[in-house]
């Protein structure tokens, strides 16, 4: 009798050993692991989601078609907040609740992001690869979050400080959603814009549903500025900019982030967008069709989705590709803190996105910062920074 109660106990202990593991790694058996994501399909920033999606997707069938990793195929269960927090904070809940995901890519909006910090962290579920680029995505406990490129901030900083030299502008002002995320942007154009002795002549805010700029147009230009950065939605970039040239108001640059750095504002009809520029984090691939790698993903993801690459799928490529290579490297035991470890070491050249990517301990995938300008209905590469070698 005693045995058996030993046994039992055994037993118990055993199971229970067992269930807490399963807690401490949810969302992974010995068949799957299952990943989420949560952003933006239906809203203002679609154009920068629904490729990414589809770029995920198309990156986890491969691997899947292959055997999975380490035996295990990955499962991608995405949800769609369009744009709206409330929305998202129940997706947040339910992807790391309900469905138990290990980790999550692509999670669209500043703000969204911040909401669901808390929820990610309670069950150790990493963050990777989120389409913001807020610094706000690498501040507190950054265990559990990784960034993709470099920061709005630094990307507005570096835009201000070239088209102030380029064009001797000397009034700089801002257009933004008085969000997380557009209050990033103008601090940046603001801060870089003291440093280098210019004028902050003026700024407007928006809503996110805004699409009549005519107003804000005229007082920017009243103000004289010369640089208006933009901290807006897609078609609103492309709305806003096309009121100042309508209006005539062509002396002046237009400069967005990573969130204005977007095929949908390049191909606007009859160049409405031309002349427009944007720092971002990565390269355009459709300048560089000439590389052979950067071609051949362009073409399987044409045949794959069903329509042409575009930002947006290089951002989902990248995000995919980084965490399909931490999974792997993470090996069979995969654990947060082994997917932590393989994540830190990680390092390689991203060509499709022409960046290095070295995540290191302060879980910062790329630094570079790329200045374009839509020319021809594309965006060139005018410009380029790259912080550490400043440091």
């Amino acid at each position: 009798m005693i045995r058996s109660i030993g046994r039992s106990i055994l037993a118990m202990g055993i199971a229970a050993g067992m269930a807490s593991a399963a807690q401490a790694t949810q969302g992974v058996t010995d068949e799957e692991i299952v990943i989420g994501s949560n952003g933006d399909l239906s809203g203002i920033f679609a154009a920068f989601n629904v490729g990414a999606i589809k770029a995920a997707q198309q990156v986890f069938e491969e691997v899947n078609e292959a055997g999975g990793i380490h035996g295990r195929k990955i499962r991608f269960v995405v949800e769609d907040h369009g744009y709206q927090v409330p929305k998202a904070v129940q997706n947040f809940n339910k992807l790391v609740n309900s469905d138990q995901v290990f980790a999550m890519i692509l999670n669209l909006g500043t703000p969204h992001n911040i909401a669901g910090f808390p929820i990610m962290a309670s069950k150790e579920v990493a963050n990777v690869g989120p389409l913001t680029a807020a610094r706000q995505m690498l501040e507190g406990d950054i265990a559990f979050k990784y960034a993709g490129f470099s920061s709005y901030y630094d990307q507005l900083r570096a835009g201000v400080e070239y088209l102030a030299g380029e064009t001797g502008a000397k009034e700089v002002c801002a257009m933004y959603i008085p969000s997380d995320f557009g209050l990033e942007i103008q601090q940046g154009a603001k801060e870089e814009a003291e440093e280098l002795g210019l004028t902050w002549a003026a700024e407007t805010t928006h809503k996110p549903d805004e699409q009549d700029f005519v107003g804000s147009i005229q007082k920017l230009r009243d103000a004289g500025c010369d640089i208006v950065a933009t901290a807006l939605g897609v078609r609103q970039t492309i709305v806003a900019f096309g009121t100042a040239k309508k209006l005539g108001w062509t002396d002046v640059s237009f400069i967005g982030s990573s969130a204005g750095f977007n095929t949908a504002v390049a191909k606007v009809p009859e160049g409405v967008t031309e002349g427009y520029y944007a720092a971002a984090g990565w390269v355009d691939f459709e300048d560089r069709l000439d590389v052979p790698e950067v071609k051949e993903w362009a073409d399987k993801y044409q045949a794959f989705a069903g329509q042409p690459a575009d930002t947006a799928a290089q951002l989902g490529y990248s995000a995919a590709k980084t965490l399909v290579m931490a999974l792997e490297a993470a090996g069979e035991d995969l654990t947060s803190e082994s997917f932590r470890t393989a994540m830190e070491e990680l390092k390689y050249d991203d060509v499709v996105n022409d960046v290095p990517i070295d995540v290191g301990a302060d879980h910062q995938g790329g630094n570079l910062i790329i200045i374009s300008k839509i020319d021809g209905g594309k965006w060139v590469e005018v410009g380029r920074v790259d912080p550490s070698e400043s440091n």
